[in-house]
């Protein structure tokens, strides 16, 4: 082990935060993200870095400033990319950062020191791998290591879906999880009694974290790479939780994907962003079932009626 790591802490839109660790991960020797870390006193959150991405990077030999430079190259790059998408500044976030060189005292335990056992609904709750916990009586149980891919069960746009399966998914409804990182919401889905889950994602480093995952939590699930336009299954159920840009991109594609009467839950979408997807699903002829909210973060239950 390095006697050193670098730590960088980077201002950004709460809502890409998985796109940019994805990219850190795909570009460096990453050991690892911390996204929003919240404080409570008396059950109420008095503090949160939401907004603060914390990437840990491995001293791999190379001179500080070549790490500083290369960093804001690969920022720069995808910021550009990002424009060229539609998005705005506003959208984009400031992207400030700061890069610091510090001495390993082994984050990654210490990391561990901060999780907990997530209880999404007073049904549901998400344990990291490392905790013995008993569960309540009917209580559903994922167990599962935070971090490994993206869709920990501790961001609200994941704990959104997943009080949508809980609420309105049938036993032996056929479910897909488009963009399924971790593949939480797909052991979930199978948990409470889906007879057919499939989950895809366009990143190929998830899915046999994902399969491993399903291993782990006893469940039989079916993960690919993939994405919705390539899927000619029909299903009774869909989850997407994605960015709100993409989920507006993808609209038609994810009703194709759907039986007619088949629910979805539409996730990822930071409140101010919501008019953009209530267009999209409107435009594609989905009927609103519900709309969820948590925190700043929303959420909408829709029905594909034709």
């Amino acid at each position: 082990m390095s006697d050193i790591y670098y730590e960088l802490r980077l201002q950004i839109n709460p809502e890409l935060e998985d796109v940019i660790a994805e990219i850190f991960f795909d570009n460096f020797s990453c050991e690892g993200v911390v996204m929003a870390e919240e404080t409570y006193k008396d059950l109420e959150m008095v503090s949160t870095t939401e907004g603060t991405l914390r990437i840990f990077l491995k001293d791999d030999t190379q001179d500080y400033e070549d790490l500083l430079y290369d960093v804001e190259n690969v920022l720069d790059l995808h910021r550009m990319e990002f424009l060229s998408r539609g998005l705005s500044e506003e959208d984009l976030g400031s992207w400030n950062f700061t890069l610091e060189q510090k001495k390993n005292e082994d984050w990654s335990k210490k990391w561990k020191e901060s999780w907990t056992v997530t209880h999404v609904t007073d049904k549901i709750a998400v344990v990291p791998d490392w905790i013995e916990y008993e569960p309540k009586l009917d209580e559903v149980v994922i167990k599962l290591e935070p971090g490994c891919a993206f869709g920990t069960g501790t961001h609200q746009t994941t704990q959104l879906c997943m009080k949508a399966l809980e609420k309105y998914m049938n036993t032996d409804d056929k479910v897909a999880d488009i963009g399924m990182g971790s593949g939480i919401l797909s052991i979930l889905a199978k948990k409470l009694g889906a007879k057919y889950v499939y989950g895809c994602d366009n990143d190929d480093t998830v899915i046999d974290v994902a399969r491993e995952n399903a291993l782990k939590n006893s469940v039989e699930c079916t993960f690919e790479l993939g994405t919705a336009d390539k899927i000619t299954d029909k299903f009774d159920f869909v989850c997407a939780n994605i960015l709100h840009f993409v989920l507006a991109e993808i609209m038609d594609d994810l009703k194709n994907i759907m039986k007619t009467g088949a629910l979805m839950s539409l996730s990822g979408i930071l409140y101010e962003k919501r008019d953009m997807v209530i267009d999209a699903y409107k435009k594609s002829g989905f009927v609103l079932v519900e709309e969820i909210q948590q925190d700043q973060w929303t959420s909408f239950v829709v029905r594909r009626s034709d």
